[in-house]
């Protein structure tokens, strides 16, 4: 029962799967057909559509070429247009190249036409001088000459006065000018009239001191002067010595030095010495400051100068010419240039610098050889200064100076010089001067007298009328003056006056 009921079991479970493959298959078969069906659909659509696109791609297309044709052809009409215009251009062009070819044909020919009537203008011309000539028995020159001397004389009168009358303008010009910038400056810049001069005498407690500064034997004495390298002089002037030599930096440490022997009382060789290196540290350090003191008025920054230099500056502090210290003087002169050149409108700082250093010369001219223009240029060159300032060392002792910074630093330190009580002359110097200008007045033909008058700044020169005419006399007053300018020294100008007197004298008997 069991066997059969399992073997019933087997053929139904073999049914069902034999039914549930069939069901399948045909579940299968179905879905294939329908997948089929959709994609043919699908493909016919994208059939349609591609259809649509390729017919509308082939309007656009040939709404594409119709466009190229017309911009083609509106093109080809445009160069037919520009190549008709270029052709007439070339037309023209031809045109007036053909007529500038026949005016220049013409031009030729009157050109030689002009050059023939030329020669022979040039021949009837020379024919006819040599007729003239034949004529009035005188040459082309002589001729010439004749005209020249009858103009000459006939116009002597009126050129004279029309040389006096542009002189005096133009002197009268340039003198409001230069009194109205004058009147500014010494408005805006004052200083003492008399300045300090660098002594060489040394005071004394007592005449007793004198015995002890010479020494036994003289040794003192000896070893002062072969250490400051200069010269003593002990004579009968009451608590006075006289320090002599020709370097004042040297005058100057030789007084210090004595100072200090007199303060401190002992006075040997030994002592001596260390005097003399003590007042060599403490002069530089005084140099140096005075040179930076300098720098500090002048509104010109120290770090700006070699520090070398500004010692060099301050030396000038013991130098002094014709009385004047020469590092006021400087800072005076520097002073100026600054203010004339503001109103010039020239480089101020530039004036204001080349003024102080102008005479940094003087500050070693007694140790070295040449002049102390030409050193001091040459130490401005050396610490690497720009030639424009170099030029002004030398500038301010030239007659024209090339610039107008040298021109003006030369005014200034004229100015600076001759400005009353800035310096002082002995009486010998003061009439050699007067001497010399009178001699140099006198050496000219027809110069009956000359005098030099008002301390040396006016020449007043008497001539022989019947040797001078008052044309002449006017260029001997300048022939005097550029004379006096390039071989005389002296301070501030010098006005040369020319007096040509005619007397006539009768008597009634």
């Amino acid at each position: 029962m069991n066997t059969i009921g399992l073997f019933l079991g087997l053929i139904g479970l073999a049914l069902g799967g034999a039914i549930g493959y069939v069901v399948r298959q045909a579940l299968v078969k179905g879905k294939v057909k329908s997948a089929e069906s959709k994609a043919e659909s699908i493909l016919k659509n994208a059939k349609s559509e591609e259809q649509a696109i390729l017919l509308k791609a082939k309007e656009q297309a040939l709404a594409s070429l119709d466009e190229g044709r017309q911009e083609a052809n509106e093109q080809k009409q445009e160069i037919k247009q520009a190549q008709k215009r270029l052709e007439e251009r070339e037309n023209r062009f031809d045109k007036n190249l053909l007529e500038l070819e026949n005016t220049k044909t013409r031009l030729q020919e009157k050109e030689l036409s002009y050059h023939a009537k030329e020669e022979e203008i040039e021949e009837l011309r020379k024919q006819e001088m040599v007729k003239l000539q034949e004529v009035a028995s005188l040459t082309k020159e002589q001729a010439q000459q004749n005209l020249f001397d009858m103009v000459e004389e006939d116009s002597k009168e009126a050129i004279l006065g029309r040389i006096k009358k542009l002189d005096e303008q133009g002197e009268e010009e340039m003198d409001i000018r230069a009194q109205k910038i004058l009147s500014l400056v010494i408005q805006r810049f004052a200083s003492s009239h008399v300045v300090d001069a660098t002594t060489t005498l040394v005071s004394l407690p007592s005449d007793d001191m004198k015995g002890r500064i010479i020494g036994k034997e003289g040794r003192n004495i000896k070893a002062l002067e072969r250490l400051t390298g200069c010269e003593l002089i002990i004579d009968d002037t009451p608590e006075m010595i006289t320090i002599s030599g020709f370097s004042p930096v040297r005058r100057q440490v030789a007084k210090k030095a004595l100072e200090m022997l007199i303060k401190d009382g002992r006075i040997q060789p030994a002592r001596i010495e260390t005097a003399v290196n003590d007042s060599k540290k403490g002069l530089a350090k005084e140099m140096k400051k005075a040179g930076e003191d300098a720098l500090y008025e002048l509104g010109i920054p120290v770090s700006s100068i070699d520090p070398k230099l500004t010692s060099i500056l301050g030396r000038l502090k013991f130098r002094t010419s014709y009385g004047q210290n020469v590092l006021q003087h400087s800072v005076e002169v520097a002073r100026i240039s600054g203010m004339i050149a503001e109103e010039l409108g020239a480089d101020a700082f530039a004036c204001k610098k080349g003024g102080l250093f102008h005479d940094i010369g003087k500050a070693v001219d007694h140790d070295m050889q040449g002049a102390h223009p030409e050193i001091g240029y040459n130490i401005m060159k050396k610490f690497g200064w720009p030639e424009d300032l170099c030029y002004q060392s030398i500038a301010h002792h030239e007659d024209k100076p090339r610039t107008l910074e040298g021109v003006i630093v030369k005014a200034a330190d004229a100015i600076s010089g001759a400005r009353p009580g800035a310096r002082r002359n002995t009486v010998e110097d003061y009439i050699q001067r007067l001497q010399n200008l009178e001699d140099t007045a006198a050496s000219f033909e027809g110069v009956d007298k000359a005098y030099a008058i008002q301390a040396g700044r006016e020449v007043r020169v008497f001539v022989s009328p019947g040797k001078v005419d008052d044309y002449t006399a006017h260029n001997l007053a300048r022939d005097i003056a550029k004379r006096i300018e390039n071989e005389l020294t002296y301070p501030g100008e010098v006005r040369v006056t020319v007096i040509r007197e005619t007397r006539v004298t009768e008597y009634a008997r």
